[in-house]
């Protein structure tokens, strides 16, 4: 049962790769492509590398692919930065991706307004430090004007947490239970004003969702490779859209 599990997912290796001189234009590329950024830690292991290290590397790597996202047409991006199951992590590796987190906001303000990136952030911010918060909402006010990527940091940032989150602002707002519909529960989620997922990447080659916006990637389609994350190139994330574009979106309106 497994095996026929993960021969409906791509799993990369297994896969021709593209011609890394050649990316042909996409007829119809995703909108919104959302990426599990998983493996920083073996990648680390594997080169050996601190995981602090690894969580660098990761972060240059989310450099490359937002350049490369604006290349192939890609509108929004949503990365799974931090998770709210990410506290559970070794206390000096926690205060490492806060600190990375910390010195983006710090140094790249300017080369991402310059760019045409708008920064938004999904999650909670409650349980961050007041000035790394402070400075997260800053960001996102100095770069609301960008056009060009839409980029949504996910960070402290939950599936679950964000639906009973809704769902307490809905009540909240006194709203009667037959009013109630999936339209407007959307509305009540951190990507209210953002359109649903198209794709979602995982690397790293696990085959599970961890919790990553599970409400909105009701119809998404999935790319899992066994690629660690820092090592996620451009090859590889046009091969990822290249087979989103050849795949036939049915949202459960027919079979076959």
């Amino acid at each position: 049962m497994f095996d026929a599990f993960k021969s409906s997912f791509n799993f990369s290796k297994s896969e021709p790769k593209v011609d890394l001189g050649e990316y042909p234009l996409l007829d119809h590329p995703p909108h919104h492509v959302g990426i599990i950024m998983d493996g920083n830690g073996r990648w680390a292991t594997a080169n050996g590398k601190t995981r602090f290290q690894g969580h660098q590397a990761g972060t240059e790597n989310l450099r490359r692919v937002m350049e490369h996202s604006t290349d192939f047409g890609v509108k929004m991006l949503t990365i799974y930065a931090f998770s709210t199951e990410n506290w559970k992590r070794p206390p000096l590796e926690v205060r490492g991706l806060m600190k990375i987190l910390e010195n983006v906001v710090d140094n790249e303000l300017e080369n991402l307004k310059r760019n045409g990136v708008q920064l938004r952030h999904l999650g909670q911010l409650d349980k961050l430090e007041p000035v790394l918060a402070k400075k997260i909402l800053y960001a996102i006010d100095f770069t609301k004007e960008g056009q060009k990527l839409v980029l949504n940091i996910a960070f402290n940032y939950g599936g679950r947490s964000e639906i009973i989150q809704a769902i307490k602002r809905l009540m909240l707002d006194k709203i009667p239970p037959e009013a109630v519909t999936e339209e407007l529960l959307s509305h009540y989620m951190y990507t209210a004003d953002s359109p649903d997922p198209d794709l979602i990447i995982r690397t790293s080659g696990e085959f599970r969702t961890s919790n990553f916006m599970i409400w909105q990637a009701a119809y998404a389609e999935y790319y899992i490779t066994p690629t660690y994350w820092p090592d996620f190139g451009k090859a590889e994330y046009y091969q990822a859209l290249a087979d989103y574009c050849k795949r036939d979106r049915r949202y459960g309106g027919r079979n076959g």
